[in-house]
C-alpha cells in the first residue's frame, strides 16, 4: 500500500471519528446515572448500564406518540414526492415540448429557495384553509419537491429513448411508461432521495415549531423539547435516552440501503 493509500486511510478514520464521536457519547450519557454524568472527570464508557434512562424516556413523555408522527408525516410526505415528481422528471426528460429547457431552469432555481423564505406565506395559506395544527399542516408544504424532479429527471435523462419508443409502439400511455417503465429503473435514486427526504423532515424542528401546537401532533424533534424543565433544566440521562430512541431508525435504514443510497447519488447527478 502506498504512501497516498495510508494518508487517505487515515483521514478517513479521523473523519469518521469526529463523525462518530458525539453519537458514541450521546449513548455513553443515555447509560449513565446523574452523578456520572455530573462528575468532573470524563469517562466515555459508563460504569454501568443504567437502563432506567430508557424506560423514564418511553414513558415521562409521549415519545412512542411522537415517533408515531414523524412515521406519518415522514412516509405521507414521500409518498406525494413520489407521487408529483416522478411524472414531472419524466416530461423533462422524455418529452418535447415548447419552454421545457425554461420549466427546467426555473426547476433549478427553485433549488437556489430555502424554505425558511416561503415559510411565512405557507403559514398564512394554511391559516387561512384551517390547517394549522394538522397533519396536512406538516405534510402539504412540502407535497412537491423540486429536488425529487431534478434527481429523476436525471435518472430519466440516462435512459435509451429507443426504450420508451417502443413501450408507446406496444400501446402504453405515457403516465403507464413513467410508473411502469422509467420509476422501476430508477430505483437506486428513488432510495437516495427517500432516504434524503425521510431524513430531513424526521429532523426537521423549524417548520413543527410554526406549523402544530398540539402535543399530539409533535414530531420526534418536537417531543425532545418536553424533557426540558424551566426550573430543574434537562434532564440529561432520560433527554440522551430519548434522543437515541429517535436516531435509531435513521441510523438502521441507511444502514440498510445504504448500497442504493450510494449507487443512486453516483448515477443520478452525471449527465444532463
Amino acid at each position: 500500500m502506498t504512501v497516498g493509500r495510508l494518508l487517505g486511510l487515515a483521514l478517513m478514520l479521523l473523519g469518521a471519528a469526529v463523525v462518530f464521536l458525539p453519537f458514541l457519547w450521546m449513548l455513553s450519557l443515555s447509560l449513565k446515572t446523574a452523578p456520572e454524568i455530573f462528575t468532573p472527570q470524563v469517562t466515555l464508557l459508563p460504569q454501568g448500564l443504567h437502563w432506567q434512562n430508557y424506560e423514564q424516556a418511553l414513558t415521562r413523555t409521549r415519545l412512542p406518540r411522537y415517533l408515531m408522527n414523524g412515521a406519518i408525516v415522514c412516509f405521507g410526505i414521500l409518498f406525494f414526492q413520489m407521487l408529483f415528481p416522478v411524472p414531472c422528471a419524466y416530461a423533462l426528460a422524455q418529452r418535447r415540448f415548447r419552454g421545457r429547457t425554461a420549466v427546467f431552469g426555473l426547476v433549478l432555481a427553485g433549488l437556489l429557495v430555502p424554505f425558511h423564505v416561503t415559510a411565512i406565506p405557507l403559514f398564512l395559506g394554511l391559516a387561512r384553509l384551517r390547517l394549522i395544527d394538522t397533519y396536512a399542516a406538516l405534510i402539504v408544504p412540502f407535497a412537491a419537491s423540486v429536488f425529487g424532479i431534478f434527481l429523476f429527471r436525471q435518472a430519466f435523462a440516462a435512459l435509451p429513448a429507443e426504450l420508451f419508443e417502443a413501450a408507446r409502439v406496444d400501446g402504453l400511455s405515457e403516465t403507464a411508461i413513467a410508473w411502469r417503465i422509467a420509476f422501476p429503473l430508477a430505483l437506486p435514486q428513488a432510495t437516495a432521495f427517500g432516504i434524503f427526504s425521510v431524513v430531513a423532515h424526521w429532523n426537521d424542528l423549524f417548520w413543527p415549531l410554526i406549523a402544530t401546537t398540539s402535543p399530539e401532533l409533535a414530531t420526534p424533534p418536537r417531543g425532545i423539547l418536553y424533557f426540558r424543565d424551566r426550573e430543574a433544566g434537562s434532564d440529561i440521562g432520560p433527554l440522551m435516552a430519548a434522543t437515541a430512541t429517535v436516531v435509531a431508525p435513521m441510523v438502521a435504514a441507511f444502514l440498510i440501503a445504504q448500497r442504493h443510497f450510494v449507487r443512486g447519488l453516483a448515477a443520478g447527478g452525471l449527465k444532463g
